[in-house]
């Protein structure tokens, strides 16, 4: 196992344990995800704006993620994990009331620290007990769950939303993590606490500067950050903007909920597929489909309407599934277990990093060319110049 040392746990944990939260994040997030950007847009009344927000809210989420090793320094992961699982559950439930602005803004940076730090624990868990699974294995088990949750997630979300209200959605949110807490807490899983050290803060960045840099020296970490990089810049842009065009294009929330709802399909049926074609033929073939076939579609999506738009959307779903169960595969495969903890909260950067860059680049396309169409320029940038790092030579 990694570092940290385990002193107990359930006879039946293994790594598919810790990948079948996937079906709690997946259905959770997927309801968060559907309502989100709408909730933003109703606080500002700019589509602009909104991606400036999610800008600034993830650089918040970036540096989470780079101090992320100064946390797990300081405590198990088991015991930042439950408290992570914890903050969610009374966060989202907040968010669900019709609560000010102010106060909404105040619940989401909360959470957004919640959410970085589960979302890297997660992964470190699987890989802790991979054991002669592997990370190929388990990643395709986890994405599969969190489809299967996902795919009846936006649905719900626009059933609530349009009888309550958008941010109502939350609530159920927060009941999902809730089980989520519970099904963790069946595993029994403990670590040593650790003895909590005076923090001097000039140390920690220089620690942390220093790690960064160690991460980056170590071969093949920029090739995965640039790909990783990549991945979430189309899904950020992806989930920020495509639920304002479909509304802004006419369509109904039901709608928006069946286009989102159809899209989980290809990403069910693919998932354990994906895991068994890259065990045969590789990562790079699938990487360069999916943001290749991503850049195309974007192409398409800057002058289309109506029914067509809708049917890019889903389509991108293809692209995106197969690219999902190997995105981060770079990082496991060039690190070992004794680095991962120390190096994944920086490549997890490459997580909230496009958070902030994407949607600034986005929000500048909707001012000079006046329509919120226009982001899907940058998307097909972003897929061109990912094809061309992954084919270029190391």
């Amino acid at each position: 196992m990694a570092k940290d040392k385990y002193i107990s746990m359930r006879g039946s944990v293994t790594g598919f344990s810790f990948a079948n939260l996937g079906l709690f994040t997946g259905f959770a997030d997927g309801i968060y995800n559907a309502v989100y950007s709408l909730v933003i847009l109703e606080i500002f009344k700019n589509s602009a704006i909104v991606g400036i927000y999610v800008a600034i809210y993830s650089v918040f989420c970036m540096i989470v993620a780079l101090f992320a090793n100064e946390i797990f320094r300081q405590f198990s992961k088991v015991r930042v994990f439950y408290f992570a699982l914890i903050m969610l559950v009374m966060c989202y439930a907040m968010m669900g009331f019709s609560v000010l602005p102010r106060t909404f803004i105040v619940l989401d940076y909360t959470s957004g620290f919640a959410i970085t730090l589960s979302s890297l624990l997660i992964p470190l868990f699987m890989s802790d007990f991979s054991g002669d699974i592997g990370m190929a294995r388990l990643n395709s088990r986890y994405h599969l769950w969190t489809n299967v949750g996902a795919l009846f997630a936006p649905m719900l979300a626009v059933v609530v939303a349009t009888r309550f209200g958008n941010r109502s959605a939350f609530f159920m949110s927060a009941v999902i993590y809730l089980a989520a807490w519970m099904f963790f807490k069946y595993f029994h899983l403990r670590q040593e606490d650790k003895q909590i050290k005076p923090v001097d803060a000039r140390k920690t960045v220089r620690a942390l500067w220093k790690n960064t840099i160690s991460f980056f020296k170590t071969p093949g970490m920029l090739r995965a950050y640039i790909v990783n990089f990549g991945f979430y810049s189309l899904r950020a842009m992806r989930y920020l903007y495509v639920p304002i065009v479909v509304i802004e294009n006419g369509f109904t929330k039901d709608t928006l909920g069946l286009v989102l709802t159809i899209g989980i399909i290809p990403y069910l049926f693919m998932s354990d597929l994906m895991g068994r074609l890259v065990r045969r033929f590789g990562k790079k073939i699938w990487l360069v489909l999916g943001f290749g076939s991503f850049a195309a579609f974007s192409v398409w999506a800057t002058f289309a309407t109506g029914f067509p738009l809708l049917a890019i959307f889903v389509m991108w779903q293809v692209s995106g599934a197969l690219m999902e169960p190997v995105h981060d595969l770079l990082f496991f495969d060039n690190t070992k277990k004794s680095q991962q903890a120390k190096f994944y909260g920086v490549f997890r950067t490459s997580c909230n990093l496009p958070n902030v860059i994407a949607p600034i680049i986005g929000a500048a396309c909707i001012m000079l060319f006046g329509a919120t169409s226009a982001v899907w320029i940058v998307t097909a940038v972003i897929g061109v110049l990912s094809v061309l790092v992954l084919l270029a030579k190391k």
